[in-house]
């Protein structure tokens, strides 16, 4: 015959490990879930439809529509309301939902000429290449760098050696 108190510890021991089990798969579940971010500015169309090319000024739009998220960067006669949402589950690089861009821009005297929009399929990905820029000359490897500089440090107080002189010299140690 079995003894009552361990069939008791083993039920209690299960129990243990099933609610451990439950309130893990909860964690792992909850870490897992999608979480979505929306960043930007993004002004509604009915006050899109307030600014008319032609007539509005950059003091009405900025009253209309509030400040850009971007200014153009080489002038002033661009500005960008951007806003992006984007959605990331668990540590995974976040993927882009939507995104949506309204761009003014101005005349030379701060009037409006066109309001355009952009959205996600009118987007290109940029690829950066991964090159080095070459530098001009041999590359000299550790060995012949350290080499090289072993004639070049001194301790002359004339300031002459190691080709830290501001002038050239000759032999005789006599400015041009």
């Amino acid at each position: 015959m079995r003894d009552p108190m361990f069939h008791r510890r083993a039920i209690l021991i299960w129990h243990r490990f099933s609610i451990f089990g439950v309130i893990s798969g909860m964690a792992l579940v909850a870490g897992c879930a999608t979480s979505v971010e929306q960043r930007g500015n993004l002004p509604s169309q009915d006050k899109i439809a307030e600014v008319h090319p032609g007539s509005t000024t950059k003091d009405e739009v900025i009253k209309i529509l509030g400040s850009p998220s971007s200014v153009s960067i080489f002038n002033d006669k661009s500005w960008y309301y951007i806003s992006r949402r984007t959605g990331q589950v668990a540590f995974f690089d976040p993927n882009v939902l939507d995104q949506q861009v309204y761009i003014v821009n101005f005349d030379d005297q701060g009037v409006v000429t066109v309001v355009d929009h952009k959205g996600l399929e009118d987007g290109k990905e940029i690829i950066p290449v991964a090159r080095a820029t070459p530098a001009p000359g041999r590359e000299l490897s550790f060995l012949e760098q350290v080499i090289g500089n072993l004639g070049k440090f001194n301790g002359s107080a004339s300031g002459t050696g190691g080709g830290s002189g501001t002038g050239n010299t000759h032999q005789t140690g006599r400015p041009d």
